[in-house]
């Protein structure tokens, strides 16, 4: 999964969260979204249901976006992201601000470990703020001085210096990274909204055209599909939508 080239936008540029805490929901809701080929994985869900629901969309041809946002010293770190490269994921989190040694670690470590398992290495892309997030909690609970655009800048730019694919990012801060880091650097943009979806706990957000506009790579798509009274109406009008973008 390398640069974006082809600027059209597709369905295969949206990525599907599987908020769920069981292996057998989250099979439910790939069974009910056929369409859908790229699934995020989070931390409830592969804490609750371990690397077998990993095999079971490697099984079903479904791109993967492990998304555990990993985030220690650097030797642990690296031991995580070299078990989780024999896997066979697409993409893998870890935090931006753990540091330049830390992601260092576990790219070199990701690489290894696929390299042992014959299988191709996940791309890694560093998260550099959380989607919930806005300037007051980054200023008063974070105690960062920095604004919102400097400091998701800057982890990106760390990022690209320790050799990562790419940056999670808000929407909103997409048009900055792209300029700062090129266009060969992912940006996975969760907190996407359609303007007929509400904004639930995101603070960052931007409607899916509004995103791809500003550079995004890929979107991070769950409540507006999975809560909507209709899901597969959801994304079809979701998948419309960001065609038409």
């Amino acid at each position: 999964m390398g640069p974006i080239e082809d600027k059209t936008v597709s369905g295969d540029r949206v990525i599907v969260a599987l908020d769920v805490s069981t292996y057998e929901a989250a099979i439910a809701w790939v069974d009910r979204l056929p369409e859908v080929s790229f699934w995020k994985v989070g931390l409830e869900l592969f804490i609750s249901a371990g690397p077998a629901i990993v095999q079971e969309l490697k099984q079903r041809q479904k791109r993967i976006f492990l998304d555990l946002k990993l985030h220690d010293i650097p030797n642990t770190m690296a031991g995580a992201a070299r078990a989780v490269g024999r896997y066979g994921v697409d993409l893998l989190t870890v935090h931006g601000a753990a540091g330049l040694t830390a992601l260092e670690a576990a790219q070199a470590a990701a690489i290894a470990g696929a390299t042992e398992a014959g299988v191709t290495p996940p791309q890694l892309i560093a998260v550099t703020l959380l989607t919930s997030i806005g300037p007051d909690c980054l200023a008063a609970d974070l105690q960062v001085s920095a604004s919102v655009a400097d400091y998701t800048a800057h982890l990106a730019q760390l990022a690209k210096t320790a050799g990562l694919a790419g940056a999670v990012c808000s929407p909103q801060e997409a048009a900055t990274l792209r300029s700062h880091c090129g266009a060969d650097f992912l940006l996975v943009c969760p907190g996407v909204r359609p303007a007929w979806a509400a904004s639930g706990d995101q603070q960052r957000t931007l409607t899916p055209a509004e995103a791809f506009a500003a550079g995004a790579s890929y979107l991070v798509v769950g409540r507006p599909v999975t809560a909507a009274a209709d899901p597969v109406a959801a994304w079809e009008r979701l998948v419309a939508e960001v065609a038409s973008s």
